[in-house]
């Protein structure tokens, strides 16, 4: 190992040296774009990073390197840092991925970098990952975050949804899992669920490994463990258990350790689940895999006050591991054993430790609103930019259907009149007039017409309210539906997908038409009448909101996302004028359709 860390010092200092007299551009930018060698080994790293590290240490070596300019100067640093933290070394030219990431986001602020605007926004992602990397292993939480969630911005700000993919679907996955392990390791579970789920999505795109997604699943079912969901982590522990390819790897080894530990919190017995993690004990691969099944026994010894078998796997959890948290937990542990025994001087060294290791109530809690405030102030801006792109693009398809309409039409009528002035050039300029007077009158009479339909469909909207309703939401698919829920709070940034076990069958939404048909005979037609755009999804909707759904109840229902149902709620009841009418959106639903 020594041997190797001195090669890529050698590599290092010899790379510096000949970046150092990269030529610079003019306005400090690329005039030919990311240089090819560079761009090979870059994508190398994504498939053999121990190789593309190989080969950027020859090009590094080579007259080649004496050439680059400022922009692939610093993309070589930052493949320097990326190819350093595959390969399990410590960041050493950090100062230069410093000034790299500083020059990729100038590049982005740039306007005029449109020929490469995709590859340098990459970068420029990446740049802000690994700097954030950077900072965790220097113990910066917050500086870590901040990073991670830009490189989110930039990517988001700068791809379409339907343009992440490959490596850059890869990455969107490495980065909200960072996230997720930030966020769990300081008990915010709902954003490690977030992010984690987020990854899951982005793992089915372009999974880095065959155990990607199993991955992602049982790390989603790890923070509902954490809450004592335990029947939301049995879930998505065995959705993960199905998914996993195969048994020999660690991922495999993890789940079925935190499946026995979930057994026993769940009342089964202790010693189905202490034969599993034995198993699991004689699986590990490595010293440090085969302590925390240590933990995970010693631990549930601990709970069965069987004090001598948890102090047997306890003490060299206590003595070996790397993990910080694992330590003061088992420091703790044994800490009470000795207590339990009499035998309180002997426990000293283990609540120095825990007392020298654990962070104070304040300072969790200062770090865990810093972060939550960190999360909510990117989940505003991604809201904000969502919502102008769907405002964009839905103005683009206005325009377009514009123009398919207009254009044609204004062709047709230039063609009728280029032939009408040819085949009657002979009619005086008062024909045309009278002809033009007519179109306008019969466009009158249509508006007067259409005018008149709204003020009839108004009157019909503040009827008084009807009886009936209450005969309605006695049916029993309503209240089987409005009771679905219970007590249960719907996060709204959760996706729909974590809580699949409250979506509703086709068999329901066919008993809550029939109802509604039974009660509200003419709910469709006349629902109809207030517009004719509305489609089957928008029927659908109008039901769930009849019977006092809200719209997240509805989006968990349909398994949709909420801003969907959000937006699409907002329109109907921007057509339907219930803004100012005094018995609301349900009221006015029903009351389209009266019980004859």
């Amino acid at each position: 190992m020594k041997a190797k860390l001195f090669v890529i010092g050698l590599f290092l200092l010899a790379f510096v040296a000949c970046t150092s007299r990269a030529k610079v551009a003019e306005h400090g930018q690329s005039e030919e774009g990311p240089n090819p060698e560079l761009s090979a080994i870059d994508s190398l790293m994504w498939r053999q990073p121990d190789s593309a590290l190989a080969v950027l240490q020859q090009f590094a070596a080579s007259p080649k390197a004496d050439s680059l300019d400022e922009l692939n100067g610093h993309y070589c640093q930052l493949l320097i840092s990326e190819l350093l933290y595959k390969n399990y070394y410590d960041q050493t030219n950090r100062e230069e991925l410093l000034k790299a990431t500083a020059y990729f986001d100038s590049l982005c602020n740039c306007t005029g970098v449109a020929r490469n605007s995709s590859t340098i926004a990459f970068l420029d992602a990446r740049a802000h990952y690994i700097n954030g990397v950077g900072y965790y292993e220097r113990d910066s939480i917050m500086e870590a975050c901040k990073e991670y969630l830009k490189a989110l911005e930039v990517m988001e700000g700068n791809f379409e949804k339907d343009e992440l993919t490959g490596h850059r679907a890869r990455f969107m996955a490495y980065t909200y899992n960072r996230l997720g392990d930030m966020f769990s390791e300081q008990f915010m579970m709902e954003p490690a669920i977030e992010c984690f789920g987020h990854s899951y999505e982005f793992c089915k795109i372009d999974p880095a490994s065959p155990y990607s997604v199993s991955n992602a699943l049982y790390r989603i079912g790890l923070q509902y463990n954490k809450m004592k969901k335990k029947n939301s982590a049995n879930y998505y522990y065995e959705r993960a258990f199905e998914l996993i390819p195969d048994t020999n790897n660690l991922i495999y080894r993890n789940l079925e350790s935190s499946r026995a530990l979930l057994s026993y919190q769940m009342g089964h017995p202790a010693e189905t689940s202490l034969k599993t993690l034995i198993t699991m004990v004689k699986l590990a691969i490595d010293e440090e895999e085969q302590l925390t099944r240590f933990f995970t026994i010693g631990s549930i010894y601990f709970e069965e006050a069987m004090y001598d078998s948890a102090f047997r796997y306890l003490e060299p959890v206590f003595q070996h591991t790397n993990d910080v948290v694992m330590r003061v937990q088992a420091a703790d542990f044994i800490r009470v054993i000795y207590d339990s025994k009499g035998m309180g001087k002997n426990s000293d060294e283990y609540v120095r430790f825990a007392a020298a290791n654990k962070k104070s109530n304040g300072q969790n809690n200062a770090e865990v609103l810093q972060l939550n405030k960190q999360f909510k102030e990117y989940k505003d801006k991604q809201l904000e930019r969502q919502t102008s792109d769907e405002k964009n693009k839905e103005r683009k398809k206005v325009m377009a259907r514009t123009v398919e309409i207009v254009v044609p039409i204004s062709l047709a009528i230039t063609l009728l009149i280029v032939f009408l002035i040819r085949k009657r050039h002979q009619k005086n300029l008062s024909e045309q007039e009278a002809t033009a007077k007519l179109l306008q009158n019969a466009n009158a009479r249509l508006q007067a017409e259409k005018e008149q339909l709204i003020q009839q469909q108004t009157r019909v909207l503040c009827k008084a309210p009807s009886s009936s309703y209450e005969a309605l939401m006695k049916e029993t698919i309503c209240f089987d539906l409005r009771q679905r829920f219970g007590r249960t709070e719907i996060i709204t940034t959760n996706k729909s997908s974590f809580y699949a076990d409250m979506a509703i069958s086709a068999r329901d939404k066919q008993a809550l038409t029939h109802a509604v048909e039974r009660h509200c005979p003419n709910f469709g037609p006349l629902l109809k009448a207030q517009c004719s755009e509305f489609t089957r999804n928008d029927f659908e909707l109008c039901r769930f909101l009849l019977i006092g759904l809200t719209e997240p109840q509805v989006a968990v229902l349909l398994q949709k996302d909420y801003s969907t149902i959000w937006k699409r709620a907002k329109e109907i009841k921007k057509v339907l004028q219930t803004a100012e009418l005094e018995h609301g959106l349900r009221h006015v639903l029903f009351e389209i359709s009266p019980a004859e």
